[in-house]
């Protein structure tokens, strides 16, 4: 009998089930040193038998509020960067106007630009703005990288969207908006989830524009909270990674909840 075309054998079982070991392990890690009592180093084996929940008890009381401004920060850079890269993705894919190849270009050029020097630039205009230590600061920030991602992605999906159907509905009376709103944007449902969730994974993670543009407490994404827990003789190991499994959990279920309207985008994609 044939094997079926696209199945490895045991071989190739075994040989995923390790990789996904190697790449969950520092999750693995990550969790137990947790649950172990505060010290500076490890005090269980690999299971903790008696975990001991103080790290998570200690992350909540002096991180929760850093929790909160990371997610805020985040929410508001996916709003952001889909309000601006929704209609100039359609504007690009189905106006499709002189030089749309050079603005494209352009878009893609900005993701090259290090962010050192992004974040340099945004520190002298923020002074002078009044924007550092704010919230709408790190989210103009950060939208900075979501916007353009997102341009693509967008682009990519409606310039495959058949003409016929815009031009159904441009002959049935409804305007350019109009379109937008109610043609294009529920066929492009995927591509937006899509650029949704890279965009706060990118806001999530970052910490070069949270070190940069923010010089107090008053307004501290959980990357530079998991920072301050740092330093060369620290004793609260079982806290900063209790912060990090914390810090995890959003991205983890985003990506849970997003998975199957990601993989989806990027096989209409591949399909059109």
């Amino acid at each position: 009998m044939k094997r079926a075309p696209g199945r490895g054998g045991p071989l190739s079982t075994v040989l995923g089930i390790a990789l996904l070991a190697l790449m969950l392990f520092p999750v693995y890690w990550m969790v137990n040193a947790s649950l172990q009592p505060a010290g500076s180093h490890l005090r269980a084996g690999w299971f903790p038998l008696h975990p001991d929940f103080g790290g998570y008890a200690t992350a909540l009381r002096d991180q929760g509020r850093n929790l909160v401004t990371s997610l805020v920060v985040a929410l508001g850079s996916v709003v952001l960067s889909l309000a601006l890269a929704t209609p100039a993705a359609y504007a690009l894919a189905l106006f499709r106007p002189r030089g749309t190849n050079v603005v494209l270009f352009g878009v893609l050029i900005t993701q090259t630009v290090p962010g050192i020097v992004v974040a340099n630039a945004l520190y002298g205009a923020y002074a002078d703005l009044g924007l550092l230590n704010s919230h709408l600061g790190l989210v103009l920030a950060d939208s900075t990288a979501g916007t353009p991602f997102a341009i693509v992605v967008l682009y990519a999906f409606m310039r495959s969207i058949p003409r016929e159907i815009i031009e159904a509905a441009r002959l049935d009376g409804a305007g350019r908006l109009r379109v937008l709103r109610s043609v294009v944007l529920p066929l492009s449902g995927n591509a937006l989830v899509t650029a949704a969730v890279f965009t706060f994974l990118f806001t999530w993670s970052d910490f070069l524009f949270a070190l940069t543009l923010t010089t107090t407490e008053t307004v501290r994404p959980i990357t530079l909270g998991i920072y301050q827990y740092l330093g060369a003789h620290t004793d609260r190991w079982n806290a900063v990674m209790a912060t990090s499994v914390l810090a995890a959990v959003p991205a983890a279920v985003l990506l849970v909840l997003a998975q199957r309207r990601v993989t989806a985008a990027a096989t209409d994609g591949a399909l059109r």
